[in-house]
């Protein structure tokens, strides 16, 4: 694999940052609708405590270890890929950067 210069791996932790806040807010608002049927009575408070263990134990746990790398080159062209980013708000050296990999993922993603 090619160098990355300090200019990109800058990028890139950018780029990374935003999209773990997306992912992150998008599955916490998921977990607040456990929330609101908790506040409703629609569930206990030992069932709302056991979906947010198990938010913490999975979907939490998965977002985070997606997250907890060097490597951020497949983990932002796959954001792009799944439009967690769009390509239009990178910069243009950070796409062509990742040019081939964004590609990569798509196809796979129509599979």
């Amino acid at each position: 694999m090619r160098t990355t210069s300090k200019h990109l791996r800058a990028l890139l932790r950018k780029a990374a940052g935003i999209a773990h806040d997306r992912e992150l807010s998008a599955a916490l608002r998921d977990l607040r609708t456990e929330f609101d049927c908790w506040e409703r009575g629609d569930i206990s408070a030992d069932e709302l405590n056991d979906r947010i263990h198990r938010f913490h134990n999975g979907l939490s746990r998965e977002i985070w270890r997606r997250y907890a790398t060097n490597l951020l080159e497949p983990v932002v062209a796959g954001a792009v890929a799944t439009a967690v980013l769009s390509r239009n708000e990178l910069p243009e050296d950070l796409l062509d950067h990742l040019a081939e990999l964004i590609e990569l993922y798509e196809q796979d993603s129509l599979r």
